[in-house]
């Protein structure tokens, strides 16, 4: 199995069957061990691979384990302590990864919940593992510019030397990412008073900081869109895409206009595509770009529904628009069976509330 094979895999069985796992060996058994060898290639079952609850001989205290310990040529590599599926990767919790750290030959210790991995090196102090992560897996969000790192780790291309001279730039780069991401979805303070100062010579009140939360919240969200649909033209080959439809007063939408044909696109039985329909069909299907081609993404529009199909096969329905309705819209959702279940949804925005039921549908779709 390949590398992307492997990630891909786990991430759909971690979808399907997170929610039913209740205790840490379960998650070991679902997800932790299927990570070390489908994704980074190591035999579970070969002790001169992988030790099961590793134990040192020195430096620490009695019947302390690490639940994993990958070797190479009989040298500890990776250290891995082991969490339960929605547990916090609380770094105080993982006081044995620590101690082992220091006491072995390991230069990488992993924090995991079976979701979420966070890898660590000693960038800080040597010997001395560092509290903060130089590279964050989440599985259910993967971070794609890490993959090539990632791929160091595994046992085909294990390279400790390029791993550890990469680690500190992603280190910084993967939490200065993470701090930016937190601002753009609740805005601190002191981020709005520095943007604040920057276009305005307001002093920095309760009120101001109040009106400006507000207005540093639409032109982040803003800002977003705009970076999305250069995203979407690019990756479909398309200069006239646009999905960043801008927020309006409901009190001020004309109805007669939310469902304006696109272009006079209408089909001589009847059935109109709106320009509506089509921008959220490039929604699904951007979203569903992340598990196939984008050609494979297509559209068929009726009477009461339009229709979003993988490989244009009615048998594959990946999604449906109602949107002839004047008072409220709906977005379909297909389970494993091919049931449908309709979603209220006040916006286009609201579409991306359902990317990972729709990638599941891709997927079982693509079996």
């Amino acid at each position: 199995m390949s590398f992307e094979s492997g990630i891909n895999e786990l991430t759909q069985k971690l979808r399907e069957q997170q929610d039913s796992i209740q205790t840490e060996e379960a998650t070991k058994n679902a997800f932790i061990m299927p990570f070390i060898s489908r994704v980074l290639g190591y035999d579970v079952f070969n002790p001169l691979e992988v030790v099961p609850e590793f134990t040192a001989d020195h430096g620490t205290k009695k019947g302390e384990k690490v639940d994993y310990a990958i070797m190479q040529d009989g040298e500890v590599q990776i250290l891995i302590e082991c969490k339960r599926i929605g547990d916090d990767l609380n770094i105080n919790h993982a006081s044995q990864l620590f101690r082992y750290f220091s006491v072995t030959n390991a230069r990488i210790g992993v924090l995991t919940n079976g979701r979420v991995f966070n890898f660590f090196t000693d960038l800080d102090s040597p010997n001395i593992m560092d509290k903060r992560p130089f590279l964050v897996l989440d599985l259910l969000e993967i971070d794609e510019s890490i993959l090539p790192e990632l791929k160091k780790i595994t046992k085909e291309t294990f390279d400790l030397d390029s791993i550890v001279s990469a680690a500190e730039e992603l280190k910084y780069v993967g939490a200065l990412k993470r701090e930016i991401g937190a601002e753009f979805k609740e805005p601190t303070n002191d981020f709005i008073k520095m943007l604040m100062s920057r276009v305005s010579d307001k002093r920095g009140t309760a009120d101001n900081l109040a009106l400006f939360r507000s207005l540093v919240e639409k032109a982040t969200k803003q800002y977003l869109k705009e970076q999305v649909n250069e995203r979407l033209k690019t990756a479909l080959g398309d200069s006239d895409i646009s999905v960043s439809i801008s927020e309006t007063d409901s009190s001020a939408t004309d109805e007669s206009s939310v469902n304006k044909p696109a272009t006079e696109e209408a089909h001589d039985n009847g059935v109109v595509t709106t320009e509506e329909e089509l921008a959220g069909y490039q929604i699904v299907k951007a979203i569903a770009c992340s598990e196939v081609k984008p050609h494979r993404i297509a559209h068929r529009d009726a009477k009461s529904y339009f229709a979003i199909l993988l490989d244009d096969n009615n048998r594959k329905p990946v999604a449906r628009l109602h949107f002839n309705a004047k008072s409220q819209k709906y977005i379909g959702i297909f389970d494993e069976n091919k049931v449908e279940t309709r979603h209220p949804i006040s916006d286009l925005d609201d579409i991306y509330q359902f990317a990972e039921q729709i990638r599941f549908t891709i997927n079982s779709l693509s079996k």
